[in-house]
């Protein structure tokens, strides 16, 4: 009963959160919390994308020239830096990966 308690308010503080930017349109943040806005899409990728670069079995740490998620990682990095350019980095990045993965004996075919 205890998971199902957790799992409705869950829900409820979710829905409260996000109704309450219609509930209440004229609603207006502070300067410095919208300035502060503008970092959370890049905190919120690093936070998902870099523990997959760094520690691909999801235990240990893998900062050597065989992991190929931090070798793509890093030439995504790369890409992004040079081109600006979403779809040239996603598809970049994308073939980067699977190039060395291929190189590397990694894929399981």
């Amino acid at each position: 009963m205890s998971i199902w308690n957790l799992i409705i308010g869950m829900a409820l503080i979710t829905f409260a959160i996000r109704y309450s930017l219609f509930a209440f349109p004229h609603l207006r943040f502070p300067l410095i919390v919208r300035q502060g806005l503008h970092y959370v899409p890049g905190a919120v990728l690093s936070a998902i994308v870099i523990p997959g670069m760094f520690m691909p079995d999801g235990q240990h740490w893998q900062l050597s020239l065989d992991n190929a998620y931090l070798l793509a990682g890093l030439a995504s990095i790369l890409i992004a830096a040079l081109t600006r350019h979403l779809l040239a980095t996603i598809g970049g990045g994308l073939l980067i990966f699977f190039l060395l993965r291929w190189a590397l004996g990694q894929l399981p075919l």
